[in-house]
């Protein structure tokens, strides 16, 4: 985590306590293997990866049988179900 934070930094993120608003770049661990692991730091999967169509549309690009370890649902399955509210894009200047 320290690694992912250092390449945020360096790229001109600076840390806001507004949580979910705009950043520079934001990196995360989405899926790891078969990784289930709940931990102050880090949590994978991802635990909201389900409910993003840009987390789901890329994985699904790459492979949509993957299956999330802990849901037990492919992520073509996900993103097939996946709520469209609040899966637009917002433009910050």
């Amino acid at each position: 985590m320290k690694f992912l934070k250092s390449i945020e930094q360096k790229a001109g993120r600076v840390r806001h306590t507004v949580r979910f608003g705009p950043r520079v770049l934001d990196l995360d661990i989405i899926l790891y293997d078969n990784v289930v692991m709940d931990d102050p730091r880090l949590t994978i999967p991802h635990p909201r990866m389900h409910k993003r169509r840009f987390v789901l549309k890329p994985i699904c690009d790459i492979d949509p049988g993957i299956n999330h370890p802990v849901l037990r649902q492919t992520m073509f399955s996900l993103l097939e179900n996946l709520d469209e509210a609040g899966q637009g894009i917002t433009e910050y200047i």
